[in-house]
This record gives C-alpha cells, sequence and structure tokens, in this order.
C-alpha cells in the first residue's frame, strides 16, 4: 500500500551501501551504518529549503503573536469574524502557517518507510507485522530494491558484535535467525551497542528542544499552554526515547541520532543567516529613514527654521 515510500527509502540507502560497501566491503557493519546515516542527510538536503522556510514561519508566528492575541480579544464573540481577520492578518504579512508542517509531515512517512524496510531483512518473526518465514526463506527473498544477496549481507552486518537489524526486546525467534551470520547474538552485546546510542538520541533530542524554547519570545514562554509544551519536549521526548529505546533495532537508533544532530546543527546555521539578514533589513530602513535634524556638524538651514516659526 505503501510502495510509493518504501521503494524510494529503500533504493536511497541501496545506492549508500553501495558506494561505502565498495570500500569498507558489502557485509561491514559500519558500511550498512553509514547508509543508514547518509540517507537521513540525503532526505535532510532535499528538506533544506522547506526547513528554512519552515524556521522564517515560525520566526513570523512570534512576531505576529501580539497582533493575533490583540484580534481574538477584539473578536472573542465572534469566531467566524475572528478566523475572518486571521485570515487577513497572515494575507497581509504573507505568512503561511502550512510551511510550518511541511518538513515534518515528509519525514514521518518516510521514518515509517525505513522502518519498514529495516524490519523487513528479518521477516522470520512471529510477532504483529512479520510473516513468521523460515530462515533459509528469508533469506533467498528480495527486499524492495534489494536483492536476496543484499538480504544476507544486512543480516551479517555487525556493529560491535550486534546485528544492526537486532533490537534489546527482540525475541528470541528473531535472535535465533542470525546464526548462521556469526552467531546467536545476546541481549548483553546488543545492550552494548542500542543503550549509548539510546542515551545519544535522548541527549540530541533535548538539547534540540532546549535551542528551540530559548529562541522563543519571553511572552509566548510565559503562556501556560507553551509552558506545557516546552517541558514536554525538553523531558517527555527525550526520556521517551529512552523507554522506547530497547524495542528500536540499532539502525533506527542510528536514523535517530543523526538526524537529530542534523537538526542541532541546521537551526544553528540557519538562524544565524536569519539573524543577519535581518539585522541588515533593519540597517537599510534605518539609513533609508529621513534624518529629524541635521547631521553632526552641519549648520541648520535658517529658512526652514522660519518656516518651522510662520507655522
Amino acid at each position: 500500500m505503501l510502495d510509493f515510500i518504501y521503494y524510494p527509502v529503500s533504493a536511497i540507502l541501496w545506492f549508500w551501501h553501495k558506494a561505502f560497501g565498495s570500500i569498507l566491503g558489502p557485509d561491514n557493519g559500519f558500511a550498512w551504518a553509514l547508509a543508514v546515516v547518509f540517507l537521513v542527510f540525503t532526505l535532510r538536503v532535499l528538506l533544506l529549503k522547506p526547513a528554512i522556510n519552515q524556521i522564517r514561519t515560525t520566526r513570523q508566528m512570534q512576531e505576529l503573536q501580539p497582533q493575533i492575541k490583540a484580534l481574538q480579544q477584539k473578536y472573542a464573540g465572534d469566531r467566524q469574524r475572528q478566523a475572518t481577520e486571521m485570515q487577513k492578518l497572515q494575507k497581509e504579512h504573507g505568512f503561511n502557517p502550512l510551511m510550518g508542517c511541511l518538513p515534518v509531515l515528509v519525514q514521518v512517512p518516510v521514518f515509517l518507510g525505513l522502518y519498514h524496510v529495516l524490519r523487513s531483512f528479518n521477516r522470520t518473526g512471529t510477532g504483529l507485522g512479520q510473516l513468521g518465514m523460515t530462515p533459509e526463506a528469508n533469506a533467498s527473498t528480495p527486499n524492495y530494491i534489494f536483492s536476496a544477496t543484499d538480504v544476507q549481507s544486512f543480516l551479517s552486518a555487525r556493529l560491535f558484535g550486534a546485528p544492526i537489524s537486532a533490537a534489546i526486546a527482540s525475541p528470541q525467534s528473531t535472535l535465533a535467525s542470525f546464526a548462521p551470520y556469526g552467531g546467536v547474538p545476546t541481549v548483553a552485546t546488543i545492550a552494548a551497542v542500542a543503550v549509548p546510542l539510546m542515551v545519544l538520541a535522548g541527549l540530541a533530542t533535548h538539547f534540540n528542544a532546549r535551542a528551540s524554547v530559548r529562541r522563543q519570545r519571553p511572552d509566548a514562554a510565559a503562556n501556560p499552554q507553551s509552558a506545557i509544551m516546552n517541558k514536554l519536549m525538553l523531558w517527555g521526548f527525550p526520556l521517551g526515547v529512552l523507554v522506547g529505546g530497547p524495542f528500536l533495532m540499532i539502525a533506527i537508533l542510528l536514523y535517530w541520532v543523526s538526524n537529530n544532530v542534523w537538526t542541532y546543527g541546521q537551526q544553528h546555521l540557519v538562524f544565524a543567516r536569519i539573524d543577519r539578514e535581518e539585522s541588515a533589513k533593519q540597517l537599510e530602513t534605518a539609513e533609508r529613514r529621513p534624518a529629524a535634524g541635521p547631521r553632526p556638524g552641519a549648520r541648520p538651514n535658517p529658512a526652514r527654521q522660519k518656516r518651522g516659526r510662520r507655522k
């Protein structure tokens, strides 16, 4: 049903695996790990322009907040008029709230697509959404763009002894399918790789939220709803990564870490660029504004002073 997502995601992952596999070896765990990381980077580069528009929209929303509050108070008893005036205000300032949602709306199906493609390398489990294949049937069945040989390569790929398609909470039946590819991994081996990634993912999520909260206007941050959301972003989401991390395969944790690291760097660079642009606009506006009096060192104009006295 979602093949229009699964095939492009698997194609990008396939490309980067071939690139890094030609250097490190196709069965190398780091080749597969780097393929996942660069899949994230490829997606984020494609979404760079919408992401910049999202940041501009967020900044513009904060600047319009006083006017929005004034309209809400003025037309508190007339919802229809309030909505009309809001649309008029947004149109006057060229504000499009949908631009703030586009990058998130695109990333969610891509994340789900990646999760499905990675999970489909090992279809031996019997849980929800699993096909319950035998290890032999799984190894000989392609996975979207990936051939049966690629499937076997992925199952062989390990990071410090842990299969990148394994999770701490993987059922024993799933772990047993790795027996022909270097032996059945222990939970301790998987945890030794997954737990540091979970901690990194939680920290990266927290610091991204911190950077976002720090850029809020004081009046917006003081809003009770905003305060609750800020606490949720600062502490709830990072805690959710730690709680849900044992159920996520190592490759997905790599996706989470690299995505948040990219977000942190992108926000820093983009906000710095927008700040420079706004400073340049303010300087240009100040230079165009007519001076109220004579420039320093210039003699006053007597004719202008006489006209002022006659008035």
